[in-house]
């Protein structure tokens, strides 16, 4: 009973850990100057609340065309890093296939050894990449780890069944479609989460390979600047102490907030939807490996 209890008020505490930093932010976004002077930071007692920090984000247009560039780098990305860590493990999960076992060594090896930031930086822009959308997606389109983990999954998925096909006259191509696939939901699920949130998160390729006064700029560069270097958003009214929306003054640190929760939003939109297969679909590939 004891034991019962202390993992209940273990779980409550991480919840809070978790939520009531994720409720500041949020309240904070939506808080007055006045309300944040009086918290003298981060608001956790609302004291008036205003949408102007979205309406100013809205207005300036950056920011949107920001989220519509970071969700189609994470739309097309996740759909290239899925079908190459698909293929990949399908191909390394057939027992007697072409060189497999050497081929997962050699992968497994780049998981702990890499060449560094400037070759990758050389390698890159040599191809043609600098300032190139491309350079988001495919230098972190394949992750070893998302392999093995499908790659075990694949591997515990009935032999019979897929010798049956084989009889059948079923090409490898067949057997992946009809078969494989449909009972890999759950880790595919849970991959594409993991790709999407990776994608979605990047934020050191864009410091590569995107100029600073570009443009093309996706969502986490743009929060970077607004967050830590206090860019003005653009048709905003500024002073010394921050910026208007017509004749409205927002606080500068309601802004920042504002941009943080549009940068967290969709992931949280997202996540409820795959996470019943997260046990399914990780601890069970990671078991039978």
């Amino acid at each position: 009973m004891a034991g019962q209890g202390a993992k209940s008020a273990t779980i409550v505490v991480m919840l809070l850990v978790i939520l009531v930093p994720l409720y500041s932010v949020v309240l904070t976004s939506f808080s007055t100057q006045a309300s944040v002077n009086i918290a003298g930071g981060l608001v956790v007692v609302p004291h008036g609340l205003t949408l102007n920090a979205y309406k100013l984000i809205a207005s300036g247009g950056v920011v949107g065309r920001a989220l519509l560039v970071s969700l189609s780098i994470t739309a097309i990305g996740t759909a290239v890093s899925m079908v190459v860590t698909i293929l990949a493990a399908y191909g390394l999960s057939r027992q007697g296939s072409f060189g497999h076992r050497t081929i997962l060594w050699i992968m497994m090896i780049t998981m702990f050894f890499n060449g560094g930031i400037i070759p990758l930086f050389l390698v890159v822009s040599s191809l043609g990449g600098y300032d190139q959308y491309w350079a988001l997606i495919l230098p972190s389109a394949v992750s070893v780890f998302n392999i093995i983990v499908m790659r075990a999954f694949f591997s515990s998925t009935v032999a019979e069944v897929i010798e049956s096909a084989r009889v059948d006259g079923a090409s490898d191509w067949t057997i992946l479609r009809r078969i494989v696939l449909p009972m890999s939901k759950p880790v595919i699920a849970v991959i594409s989460l993991f790709y999407a949130v990776g994608y979605w998160n990047s934020w050191f390729n864009i410091l590569l390979f995107m100029p600073s006064d570009s443009v093309k700029w996706p969502l986490q560069m743009v929060m970077y600047d607004y967050v830590t270097e206090g860019m003005t958003m653009p048709g905003s009214g500024t002073s010394g102490v921050g910026q208007y929306l017509g004749n409205q003054q927002i606080a500068p640190l309601s802004l920042q907030m504002a941009v943080v929760a549009l940068t967290v939003l969709p992931v949280l939109l997202v996540y409820p939807f795959v996470q019943k297969h997260f046990t399914k679909g990780v601890l069970l590939g990671a078991i039978k490996g």
